[in-house]
């Protein structure tokens, strides 16, 4: 669970880094946003859905009584600090701040829980504990490079895909970053949460989204409007993206809402999630 709320969560969080500061930068702050917001209720009516569908997903009590909670917290800041249509440094460095303490927190609470792990192996009579080996560290850190320089060829690929679309559909930039750019960005975590599911690792496939969620909020938004200012075009309420905060917060609460009795998403859960999706992007093509 830590794994997927952290070193996952963030690996599969990265393009939308790159996406978000991308369009900061090229002057789209609505595909900056919309993307964070739209990758958000991807990753949890889509993705969640499609992945309790090929297998039901379970979940530790603490997801619930404290990640998934933390999840709605930042989301509700993110509502608040949104309503004057600007996301200043100032407020950027507050998300940044945010993510740091979110990660010491679980790398805290992950120690305490493995040395009482240890603590309960060494009791155990010929019970030998063999760390496992790490691999070669410099393949690793050029993997990690090729990642990144992949990434950010992507990010620029994909903006200047994205607003040629948008010019072509005549369409807006908070349409394209809700909806192109938020699926484009959310394919990896589409790909590990399936893949963990499938392979019965429910732990990190829910973990991974409600950590990818977080991370999106403090460390995307927060990297993207330090870098640059976060104007929301036409205002926060006048544009209507007040309502795809709405719905991030409801999608939010959702996962709570299924999972307080039995921690558990089941297939019926997953399909009633996906038709939810389904629906809101009529919405916005209706609305567009």
């Amino acid at each position: 669970m830590v794994i997927g709320l952290t070193v996952v969560a963030f690996g599969t969080s990265t393009p939308e880094i790159f996406v978000s500061v991308v369009s900061s930068l090229k002057g789209k702050s609505m595909i900056a946003v919309g993307n964070v917001i739209g990758s958000n209720i991807c990753n949890i009516a889509l993705v969640l859905g499609i992945s309790a569908l090929f297998m039901p997903i379970r979940g530790q009590s603490s997801v619930i009584r404290r990640d998934i909670p933390i999840m709605l917290g930042v989301s509700l800041y993110l509502l608040a600090i949104s309503f004057n249509s600007v996301i200043s440094r100032v407020e950027g460095t507050t998300l940044l701040a945010g993510i740091v303490l979110y990660t010491f927190l679980n790398y805290y609470i992950a120690r305490q829980e493995f040395k009482k792990l240890m603590g309960k192996a060494k009791k155990i009579p010929g019970k030998k504990i063999v760390p496992e080996k790490t691999g070669l560290r410099l393949r690793q850190a050029g993997l990690i490079l090729l990642g990144i320089i992949g990434v950010v060829g992507g990010a620029e690929m994909l903006i200047g895909s994205a607003i040629k679309i948008m010019t072509f559909l005549g369409v807006g930039e908070k349409f394209i970053g809700l909806t192109i750019v938020a699926f484009g960005t959310s394919l990896p975590e589409l790909a590990t949460s399936v893949v963990a599911a499938w392979r019965k690792e429910t732990d990190i496939s829910l973990g991974n989204l409600v950590g990818s969620n977080v991370f999106n909020i403090l460390c995307v938004l927060g990297i993207a409007s330090v870098v640059k200012p976060i104007t929301i075009q036409g205002g926060f309420v006048q544009s209507g993206l007040i309502y795809d905060y709405l719905v991030m917060i409801f999608i939010s609460f959702l996962p709570w809402l299924l999972m307080r009795v039995n921690y558990k998403i089941s297939r019926r859960h997953g399909i009633f999630m996906l038709g939810f999706y389904g629906i809101y992007l009529m919405f916005l093509v209706v609305k567009s």
